[in-house]
């Protein structure tokens, strides 16, 4: 007769509590442990995480730190230990990605990378093609001025230009395909119409 209770318990469930798994009991763990999670951990690594094309990359490493880890002791609480793996996983990552090297910084002041200054001619340059635009913007017709300011240098959407100015969003679409056509013609060489 065996020292273990009778409780439906089998000998490696008992064995894994606290301890090492081998590389069977660890698949089984993985599949009705941590697999069954995948779908709300993609949410909260797509939540968390501003680059979502790296966001599989991340789930598999958590998979990878979370399986050796399960093989040197089998976590409590499955849950928990994967999403503060997945949480360390992205702690790690953003300190990764704000620490640059210093032999990259020293390479970079020799490529003349480092300063973000533009240099004086093409500072002129563009204050030279600003004056022009606002130059071009002055000669078109005032609704369709105020149009093309209002969505193209504010930002604001058709709906938002309709309601401030009383007219109607196909209205508004009208005077921004006239106002950015003018504009195209006088900067780009064409005669306005």
């Amino acid at each position: 007769m065996s020292d273990i209770p009778e409780n439906n318990r089998g000998d490696a469930d008992l064995r894994r509590l606290g301890n090492a798994m081998t590389a069977a009991e660890l698949r089984d763990w993985f599949i009705r442990e941590v697999l069954p999670l995948e779908s709300v951990l993609m949410q909260f690594l797509q939540h968390n995480w501003r680059n979502r094309s790296d966001v599989d990359d991340l789930l598999q490493d958590i998979y990878v730190r979370v399986c050796e880890a399960a093989l040197k002791e089998t976590p409590q609480q499955a849950r928990a230990f994967v999403f503060a793996t997945a949480r360390n996983l992205l702690i790690d990552r953003v300190r990764h990605e704000r620490v640059i090297p210093i032999e990259i910084a020293d390479d970079l002041e020799s490529f003349g990378i480092v300063d973000d200054e533009p240099d004086p001619e093409r500072s002129a340059g563009a204050r030279e093609e600003l004056r022009k635009l606002w130059a071009a913007l002055d000669r078109l017709p005032p609704r369709c001025r105020e149009v093309v300011m209002l969505r193209r240098v504010e930002g604001l959407p058709r709906r938002e230009i309709a309601s401030r100015l009383g007219i109607v969003e196909a209205t508004v679409a009208e005077h921004l395909a006239k106002g950015m056509s003018i504009l195209a013609d006088i900067l780009y060489g064409g005669s306005p119409k």
